[in-house]
């Protein structure tokens, strides 16, 4: 089954550590946007074909209208065999919603919610020019409730600039008191063209040290197994059954269909990315004119690769009689000398024929991982 991506650039303001494909609201920009979008979904060669997940990101899709919202699913589910029991996530921004947009959304056909909450801390969201506080935050996910979502997922940032260890904790319990289904914790990467990046600079702001943010992550997936959360991703627990299903798809070797400016696909092992400015693909879209660029078709060792490189982000790891049904290879035998210093060192676990980073072996995942690239 496909996930469809739908991608909506619009934000109210640009957050000062933020690198994704976003501009700032404009209403006849999204006006022209929206009916561009229909547009390629409606045209998708993979038209008819069945998808299980639909995943509004951004951007902040929480900014456009309801109404407009169902008539996006409302093109998705005319254009695919769209099953009955579809996750449908929208990505919200605290200060962007009410209870009485959350309740449309959900009449809309949305069923779960992710607030980009960051940090409880107020701040901490001022080092990162977020729009909302923390009781700001707090408030949206009790509206969310009351509007009868009962699949919500938070995300949360560790090593913010100045940040302490204790205060990320500060952070992670008062997420665990509200009980949401999902969170995702992340770490903060600052890009050399962020905002951010000069703002410490001037305001002598750093990072914490290797090992304190080494301790954020195993301090904070301690607190959240003793609090009933499963860990199944590098960055990301859930509540037994709410995984996000459509990112399962991102590392589980699946299929997904991206739209709207800058969107990603991978089908078929076919890889491709939409054009990254919204005129330049409306301009695609008016002419008619294929929209993707960086059209790759994958070798079978770049698919292996990647299935191996993705797979490790799982808790339950890499199923290697499942990748040599598919690929032809037995993984334990192909890299067994370039990954034994990584078995010897307590970073990968095999357990009979899965193979998996331990907890510990996650915060150095990439050093692992390059040996399958």
């Amino acid at each position: 089954m496909l996930g469809l991506y739908v991608h909506i650039p619009f934000c109210s303001a640009i957050c000062n550590y933020c690198n994704f494909n976003r501009g700032l609201f404009d209403e006849a920009t999204k006006t022209r946007y929206l009916d561009g979008l229909r547009n390629e979904i409606h045209e998708s060669p993979y038209r008819e074909r069945g998808a299980d997940t639909i995943y509004f990101g951004g951007g902040t899709p929480s900014l456009l209208q309801p109404d407009e919202i169902a008539a996006l699913i409302e093109s998705c589910r005319q254009t695919f065999s769209l099953s009955a029991n579809a996750e449908v996530t929208l990505e919200a921004n605290p200060e962007s919603v009410s209870e009485t947009t959350l309740k449309a959304f959900r009449q809309a056909g949305v069923n779960r919610v992710s607030f980009g909450v960051q940090s409880f801390r107020d701040a901490e969201l001022a080092r990162l020019s977020r729009l909302h506080s923390a009781e700001r935050a707090k408030a949206a996910y009790g509206e969310a409730r009351t509007a009868g979502f009962d699949n919500v997922s938070l995300d949360l940032m560790m090593w913010l600039p100045s940040q302490h260890v204790d205060e990320w904790l500060d952070s992670v319990d008062q997420a665990i008191d509200l009980a949401p289904e999902h969170l995702s914790l992340y770490m903060l990467e600052i890009y050399p063209n962020a905002p951010l990046k000069d703002t410490m600079a001037r305001s002598a702001w750093s990072q914490a040290p290797d090992d304190d943010v080494a301790e954020m992550y195993l301090l904070a997936k301690d607190r959240l197994d003793q609090a009933g959360y499963l860990q199944y991703e590098i960055s990301n627990v859930a509540r037994p059954g709410r995984q996000s299903r459509h990112n399962l798809k991102y590392w589980s070797d699946g299929a997904w269909i991206g739209f709207g400016c800058g969107a990603h696909s991978t089908e078929g092992g076919i890889r491709w990315k939409n054009v990254a400015g919204i005129e330049e693909y409306l301009e695609c879209l008016r002419r008619r004119v294929s929209t993707a660029v960086d059209v790759r078709r994958m070798t079978k060792d770049e698919r292996l690769g990647d299935a191996l490189f993705t797979g490790l982000r799982l808790t339950q790891g890499v199923d290697t009689l499942a990748i040599r049904a598919r690929y032809g290879v037995d993984v334990l035998e192909r890299y067994r000398d370039a990954l034994a210093p990584f078995a010897d060192g307590g970073l990968l676990e095999t357990m009979g024929e899965r193979l998996r980073l331990s907890r510990r072996g996650m915060l150095l995942a990439h050093e692992v991982m390059t040996v399958f690239v």
